[in-house]
């Protein structure tokens, strides 16, 4: 368990820290975020090869679903970020709280075990559920204590924190159905960059949408 924390937790920082660098500089986050994209993309045309098995009308609708989403997600983000400083504080408190959400199901899915949640994915229990709520808490007062964030944003903190670990469900299904444990294998400890950023890709878009609204 240990090793494959600590593979885990040095990919987050590293992400971390380069998502910081793409957010300071405008020129580095478009090539940050066209790179992604594009491996998000391969890694899920290879997952619907797998999962459909050449039925061509399904093959072509799924690509088209995957790209438009993507290419709209990744669009609105980087119009968010390069926004104002706000925005920037902003997007880094989802991803904290994202990542916080996955790193507290790992921990407290190996420390505590208990009953499984879904057979979607065998690895996630009642106990990791709670450690990704209680981790993505500790981020919320970590910036309401350090930005002076309202008390209202713990409810976009649970839903957020909701929406990644449904993400995650979902990518997992996908990997279920074409018999497959990994999306990739690029990113140490995680496998594939969807499956370090399965919950992102989801949770991402509609916290910057509530913001959009609330503002």
């Amino acid at each position: 368990m240990m090793s494959n924390l600590l593979k885990r937790s040095f990919t987050s920082i590293i992400l971390l820290m380069i998502v910081y660098v793409a957010i300071i500089s405008q020129i580095f986050l478009l090539i940050f975020l066209i790179l992604i994209g594009y491996l998000i993309l391969v890694e899920l045309f290879n997952l619907q090869k797998k999962i459909l098995n050449g039925n061509n009308k399904r093959t072509v609708i799924f690509y088209l679903i995957s790209i438009i989403y993507i290419s709209i997600f990744f669009s609105q983000l980087y119009f968010f970020i390069i926004f104002d400083f706000e925005n920037k504080l902003l997007i880094l408190f989802l991803l904290s709280i994202c990542i916080a959400t996955d790193v507290g199901g790992f921990v407290f899915g190996k420390v505590f075990k208990g009953k499984k949640l879904t057979k979607i994915s065998p690895k996630k229990t009642y106990s990791g559920l709670l450690g990704s709520y209680l981790f993505s808490i500790i981020v919320f007062l970590f910036f309401k204590q350090n930005f002076n964030f309202s008390f209202n944003f713990i409810i976009l903190t649970f839903l957020i924190s909701t929406i990644s670990q449904l993400g995650d469900l979902f990518i997992s299904l996908l990997k279920r159905r074409a018999k497959v444990k990994d999306t990739g294998k690029l990113l140490p400890g995680h496998g594939g960059i969807l499956d370090r950023v399965d919950g992102i890709i989801f949770a991402l878009p509609v916290g910057i949408n509530l913001l959009l609204f609330l503002k």
